[in-house]
């Protein structure tokens, strides 16, 4: 019986990286201009392309994961015989999870000898991808999957999750900025800071003023913040940033530590909410 780690396009992992570590991503879906696209880590719609239309004033809307989606995915693998392992993007900010989690009661129903198991990531992006990536690592190593599974469990509300908005108009959409407030944000080139609660909510937590200001402070986040620096493996997410993301990078390598950093971009699904020129930093600390 093999292990089959399961995650859904909230996690913002890179395709090569799925494919390579044999990991199914089943695609919440975006929706522009009456048009269903599925986020399937830019095959259908490249980033690129897709971050192209947001610039021209594209406005975008995003669909959960259904439940049939993850019933017939599970059920592949149920049949196949492996043991079923799904991270999903935070139940405080989609219903996928919660999807995931009605597919599995009725698969057990009809397979009860079944082994399905979900965790809440109470992350989004990459945070929800830097678990996906720690479970990945932990069966490489021999972990037993219960013991993985626990592990994931205790910590994922110790990933920390420190995001520069740039385009404030999307957070005024999201309802997480009031109209004024985006409007003389944008005059004054204040840069909110998103972080992400104990209970997966986005919640506005900071600002900072100036892009070098709010690169700084990211990596400010990581220095100050995370934990056994040399064992971590530290994600940037950015939505069309490549070159602040590079930058943040350089900043850890060489003013700070870290095992590696690697950075990815943000998904069509995450980047209708932030908008383009989004940047964040992703690590493990001890607390949110």
């Amino acid at each position: 019986m093999s292990i089959k780690i399961i995650t859904d396009s909230g996690c913002d992992l890179s395709l090569d990286y799925v494919k390579e570590n044999n990991i199914e991503v089943v695609p919440l879906m975006v929706n522009i201009n009456g048009k269903f696209i599925p986020d399937d880590l830019g095959q259908t719609l490249s980033r690129q392309d897709f971050y192209d239309l947001l610039k021209d004033g594209i406005l975008p809307t995003t669909t959960q994961v259904n439940i049939g989606s993850f019933y017939e995915v599970f059920k592949t693998y149920i049949e196949k015989g492996d043991e079923i392992v799904y991270i999903g993007l935070s139940s405080a900010l989609s219903g996928t999870y919660n999807s995931a989690v009605k597919a599995k009661e009725m698969l057990l129903e009809e397979y009860s000898n079944a082994k399905i198991y979900t965790i809440d990531s109470l992350s989004a992006s990459l945070g929800e991808g830097l678990l996906v990536y720690t479970l990945k690592e932990l069966l490489d190593k021999g972990t037993p999957l219960l013991e993985a599974i626990k592990f994931i469990e205790e910590n994922k509300r110790k990933v920390i999750h420190s995001i520069i908005v740039d385009d404030l108009n999307h957070l005024k959409r999201g309802g997480r900025l009031s109209g004024a407030a985006a409007a003389v944000g944008s005059i004054l080139n204040i840069k909110p800071v998103l972080k992400v609660d104990d209970e997966g909510k986005a919640v506005v937590a900071d600002k900072v003023k100036g892009r070098k200001r709010a690169i700084k402070y990211l990596f400010n986040d990581y220095n100050e913040r995370g934990v056994n620096k040399k064992e971590q493996v530290v994600f940037i997410m950015n939505a069309a940033a490549k070159e602040d993301a590079e930058l943040l990078k350089n900043m850890i390598e060489t003013e700070s530590v870290a095992k590696k950093v690697i950075i990815y971009d943000i998904g069509c699904v995450i980047g209708s909410h932030t908008g383009p020129g989004t940047l964040a930093v992703v690590y493990f600390g001890d607390k949110r």
